[in-house]
């Protein structure tokens, strides 16, 4: 058992992400000394990939008490007082209620591509692309398809900002999280009083009794006091009762801003690459980009700097699924392999394989992807017929798919001439040491890093900004990260190998003509 004391100063981070929601508590050197989880997974619903909201609230208690479990284990005592807890979540989504807190609506995820048309026409009219993801879209889809429900929203937030209302009683959102439901004006940071005005005025949106300001949540900074836990909210959490309530909560972000956080990437030319179930880039930028991309999604650090973001649907999943086929094979063979050996085995043979993977490619599109025009996706392995079909080329495929689509997104930014000292890797694809790293070096022709805090995540991330909160310090963020958290903590380096650069090039050129079979796919399977 541990000497360390549980006495009360401890941070929580809490984050919601796709498949498991991870709960980290933090010591006042913002050292993990407790961890615990709960898997979920997303559904389709007549269509809609979505969540039971009880099901947020089952995995919430159910991390807690795997978290406490651990405390317990560790430090022999339960947690009964913390000094502040941060909550975030997957961006961006739709999540309206009415007057009284009834759910109007399912909650439409991140994942759906169901708002093309009002993404096209919302970013006609304020001349800034609107992603299919982002809130704004699902409303204004929802009016133009004539739902009911509409008329009754008195809020709309994302998830983030549904569990912190739940357990506050406040209705804010940190503004990196704001920055995924409608515009940000980033010299004011709060949403675009213009672009607010215009949607208002949108025919068919007036004829509401609401106007947008009055339905969104409050915007709120990284380290501004966004109320406390509640009696009601600190039983929700932990239906024991041993939790104590009033702790301070941080402004709820999402994991793209925790994402900055936890990688230490909240400056101007500092960037990170989030690849798990979805994969991300995040660049802060020093100026603003010259013209509107639609691949490109212009959000904020959670302290309100522009931010350019490279978003694709799917990363990881059809990856898992191959290796877990692997995995079965490996079981039927009696072979004692672990699932941690057996990744780490076929991720290192990928180093092994030609740098173009030899006339193999891969689709990972579990779900539609915006950036590359496609509204459903189709996982699909092809090859050339000379193609030299072994594992390490297969293998390399596999997690070049898994980058692909945001090279072309990050094509654009190289365009634009946006300056990148360094991208910091987080996220499962970086769990087995060097490779992921390496190859997205060669892929983005950019530094990768991967910090030794890596595995960590957002949870920690968040659980950070909640001790940033706690601190009541008038730091900046960048500041306060640089001297306070990784100033103790090591990371490793990765140039992009010129050989690695070219084979992804050439792989880049065989796998924008496959594209044409992928659409093929979608339209015909």
């Amino acid at each position: 058992m541990s000497s360390y004391v549980i006495n009360g100063t401890e941070s929580l981070g809490v984050e919601f992400g796709s498949t498991r929601i991870k709960a980290v508590l933090i010591d006042k050197d913002f050292n993990p000394i407790a961890t615990g989880s709960h898997d979920w997974e997303n559904k389709l619903v007549n269509g809609i990939w979505t969540y039971s909201l009880d099901d947020v609230w089952k995995g919430l208690q159910d991390a807690y008490s795997r978290l406490n479990d651990d405390v317990f284990k560790r430090y022999g005592v339960k947690i009964k007082k913390l000094s502040s807890i941060g909550f975030s979540a997957m961006m961006h989504g739709y999540l309206p209620f009415d007057k009284n807190g009834n759910q109007l609506a399912e909650f439409r995820t991140w994942r759906n591509t169901i708002t093309s048309e009002a993404a096209e026409k919302l970013t006609a009219l304020f001349d800034f692309n609107i992603p299919q993801r982002w809130s704004i879209a699902h409303l204004y889809q929802a009016i133009l398809n004539g739902e009911e429900h509409v008329k009754d929203i008195s809020y709309l937030t994302t998830l983030a900002g549904y569990v912190h209302w739940k357990l506050s009683g406040k209705k804010v959102l940190g503004i990196g999280e704001a920055s995924g439901m409608f515009p940000i004006d980033s010299a004011a940071n709060t949403y675009d009083a213009e672009m607010t005005q215009q949607f208002d005025n949108i025919p068919e949106v007036s004829e509401f009794s609401w106007s947008l300001a009055d339905i969104l949540p409050e915007v709120l900074q990284a380290g501004d006091s966004a109320g406390t836990l509640t009696e009601n909210g600190a039983k929700l959490i932990d239906p024991t009762g041993n939790l104590e309530s009033g702790c301070i909560l941080c402004p709820p972000e999402g994991d793209a801003g925790t994402g900055m956080v936890a990688t230490n990437s909240v400056r101007a030319k500092t960037g990170n690459v989030s690849a798990g179930t979805s994969i991300f880039s995040m660049i802060v930028l020093d100026k603003l980009l010259s013209k509107v991309y639609e691949e490109i999604d212009m959000v904020t650090t959670p302290t309100g700097k522009p931010v350019a973001m490279v978003h694709c649907n799917n990363c990881c999943t059809d990856l898992d699924y191959w290796i877990n086929l692997f995995i079965e094979f490996s079981r039927l063979s009696g072979s004692e392999l672990t699932k941690a050996q057996i990744y780490d085995m076929l991720y290192n043979t990928a180093l092994d394989g030609d740098k173009d993977c030899g006339g193999i490619v891969t689709f990972n599109y579990f779900s539609g992807e915006p950036v590359a025009k496609l509204t459903s996706g189709r996982p699909l392995l092809t090859r050339t017929e000379n193609a030299a079909f072994n594992l390490s080329n297969f293998m390399r495929a596999q997690i070049y798919s898994t980058m692909a689509v945001l090279k072309i997104g990050m094509e654009i930014l190289e365009n634009e001439k946006v300056e990148i000292d360094t991208l910091m890797g987080h996220g499962g694809l970086f769990k087995t040491e060097l490779v992921g790293q390496k190859l997205m070096a060669g892929a983005m022709n950019t530094p990768v890093a991967v910090m030794e805090t890596a595995g960590e995540g957002g949870a920690w991330g968040i659980a950070i900004l909640a001790k940033y909160a706690a601190d009541h310090t008038d730091e900046l963020l960048e500041d306060y990260l640089d001297k306070r958290v990784f100033s103790k903590y090591k990371s490793s380096v990765v140039q992009p190998d010129s050989g690695d650069v070219k084979g992804f090039a050439d792989y880049m050129k065989l796998y924008k003509k496959a594209l044409a079979v992928e659409e093929a796919a979608v339209k015909n399977i």
